[in-house]
């Protein structure tokens, strides 16, 4: 392309261009330092005989410094065209006024628990970890006292997936065994996390929910130690005094095994609550199976292992009867937390 076919055809561009950044893409094209249709025959000269490369060259350098004007020229009227668009309108900005004052968010009543039972076993010495959300076969059941054929598996009605082994993990469980393979006693760890389970949802079941698994290990711990540590949590979370009871249970990866109830005493801060015994937990001490498959010597070490539903804590202590509100996304529900 010549200098006439680029001045004709730039100056057909030019009128056409109604803002700013067309104008900017123009200048670029046409009179870029890389890339311009202008810079471009300017740096051909040198390749030209000294006849065609003095005219040539005379020609082009003046056609750029008029399309330089031509650019600021039409810079200048599109600006002065959009301030005076904003100086018609009846609707100004004042930048001198305060900003208008947003309403801000807050935690979700599951997010304000989790921050509440972490910061109390913090206060005990508890470390918090997390595990997968997606867990192997072996560390959800086998390393758990769980074989294959143990009927204990169909209490948990697993999200089986389709790659081999792989599930999503019915209880934080896992991690006591995860945990314990790379760890040395004596360990203490709280692990919440979500949990998955195939069951149908009402008011106090979901397929998707928190849990809270907790473990102590160390040469010495007995059922006593469960029962002081537990104690001070609840009276701690609650805010109130409270009796606990151990009952008798079943789980396999704990010997014996035992279910925790709660009952309030005197109030001391939030009043009312437990009047009636109300189970809201399970328990019980590290089965020697347990410490076997992670490289602990049973009788040396020993330990409790104890697990609990986040919502269910969140449910008792704010009044709430229906766990599906947690997940509603009704901010009718939520603002009141």
């Amino acid at each position: 392309m010549n200098i006439n076919q680029i001045k004709k055809q730039a100056l057909s561009e030019l009128e056409k261009i109604q803002d700013l950044l067309e104008l900017e893409m123009f200048r670029v094209k046409y009179l870029g330092r890389k890339d311009g249709e202008l810079t471009a025959i300017l740096r051909s000269l040198k390749d030209l005989p000294i006849g065609k490369r003095k005219k040539i060259g005379e020609e082009a350098n003046k056609f750029r410094q008029e399309l330089i004007e031509m650019f600021e020229q039409k810079k200048k009227k599109i600006s002065a065209q959009g301030e005076s668009r904003l100086a018609g309108q009846t609707t100004k900005l004042d930048i001198t006024a305060p900003g208008v004052k947003l309403p801000h968010g807050h935690l979700h009543p599951i997010t304000n628990v989790l921050k509440q039972v972490e910061e109390i076993f913090g206060s005990m010495g508890f470390e918090i970890v997390e595990g997968p959300d997606i867990e192997t076969e072996y560390y959800n059941f086998d390393a758990l006292n769980i074989p294959d054929e143990h009927p204990a598996r169909d209490a948990w009605n697993t999200f089986w997936l389709k790659s081999d082994k792989l599930l999503l993990r019915t209880h934080t469980s896992p991690m006591q065994a995860r945990y314990m393979e790379k760890k040395n006693p004596p360990l203490r760890i709280i692990v919440p996390g979500r949990v998955f389970r195939y069951e149908a949802t009402d008011d106090s079941h979901s397929h998707t929910f928190y849990q809270i698994e907790g473990l102590m290990v160390d040469k010495d711990i007995s059922v006593a130690n469960f029962r002081a540590v537990i104690e001070e949590f609840f009276k701690r979370f609650f805010k109130q005094d409270i009796i606990i009871r151990l009952r008798p249970s079943y789980f396999p990866f704990t010997e014996p095994s035992f279910e925790v109830d709660v009952k309030g005493g005197p109030p001391t801060g939030e009043a009312g609550k437990f009047k009636d015994w109300l189970e809201i937990m399970g328990a019980g001490m590290v089965h020697p199976n347990v410490l076997k498959a992670v490289g602990y010597v049973p009788g040396e070490w020993q330990g409790f292992a104890f697990g609990m539903g986040l919502e269910r804590l969140a449910m008792i202590k704010y009044g709430i009867d229906d766990i599906r509100l947690f997940y509603s996304g009704d901010l009718r529900f939520l603002k009141q937390f």
